[in-house]
């Protein structure tokens, strides 16, 4: 069976709390052997480890705060952070960036934590998992202030533009893709730009419980996202870029486990 990596799961929230095992046992059934858990805030970054722990043949964590959790940030966060990252199953910081979508934190404040934890990772020599919706103006500069100091960077959810692509993939930045490109009503135009990443830049993801592709047939009546459905991802993204399923899952998990260090 092909074997896939998912590079973003929010497996530490609720949704995932009365059934994690099932979870696990469904993406294992389908290839997905191996996940990162992501972090969006303190609580989630060390739940996210601890079930790193208890699941150790499939999941790693990231450790960060989501832009969203920026105004809850304090002077302890980096001393807290540094202790989650020493633990041996952290592999990026992050989830960290700008989010101007909604600005459930003040964009300045937003700004500030994420240069906090850019300069973290550069300081502890991890990679780290980026945030951008619609705040790239503002979120290119501080990444490439950073970036020679950083071992990598890989842009979640890309759901952009062809110049911000561009743009990204000049900071030799890796691409996560989404079920987003399953949806007809608004990920058409990723469709083309998949094409133009380089295939040791692409890596696949779900970001469960969210964005559940909608070519699934049949629906899942709870509507939640999870690890199994990956390969609905690697369906779209193969047809995309008219190469086989194969194909994409070979050189995505080669791609997740080189960034990731995903080797024990």
């Amino acid at each position: 069976m092909r074997e896939l990596v998912d590079i973003c799961v929010n497996f530490a929230g609720k949704d995932f709390r009365h059934d994690a095992a099932e979870v696990v046992a469904r993406a294992r059934a389908q290839g997905v052997t191996t996940w990162l858990i992501t972090g969006s805030t303190l609580a989630d970054s060390a739940g996210g480890v601890r079930l790193a722990e208890t699941y150790p043949d499939t999941c790693y964590a990231t450790v960060g705060i989501h832009p969203h959790h920026a105004k809850d940030w304090e002077d302890s966060y980096p001393d807290q952070l540094r202790t989650l990252a020493d633990h041996p199953r952290v592999r990026a910081l992050g989830e960290m960036g700008l989010d101007y979508n909604r600005n459930y934190s003040p964009p300045e404040r937003q700004r500030e934590v994420f240069e906090a934890q850019l300069a973290l990772a550069c300081e502890l020599g991890l990679p780290v998992f980026l945030h951008d919706r619609e705040a790239h103006d503002d979120f290119l500069p501080l990444v490439a202030r950073y970036r020679d100091r950083l071992v990598g960077g890989v842009v979640h959810c890309f759901t952009g533009t062809d110049e911000e692509l561009a743009a990204y993939l000049d900071l030799d930045l890796h691409i996560g893709i989404t079920g987003w490109i399953c949806d007809e009503r608004r990920g058409l135009h990723l469709r083309e730009l998949v094409r133009r990443i380089p295939t040791d830049r692409l890596m696949l993801e779900t970001d469960a419980p969210y964005l559940l592709p909608r070519s699934i047939r049949p629906r899942p009546k709870s509507r939640r996202n999870e690890p199994a459905f990956l390969p609905w991802v690697l369906a779209a993204v193969a047809s995309a870029r008219d190469e086989s399923p194969e194909t994409v899952a070979t050189h995505t998990t080669t791609t997740a486990r080189r960034f990731y260090r995903l080797t024990d």
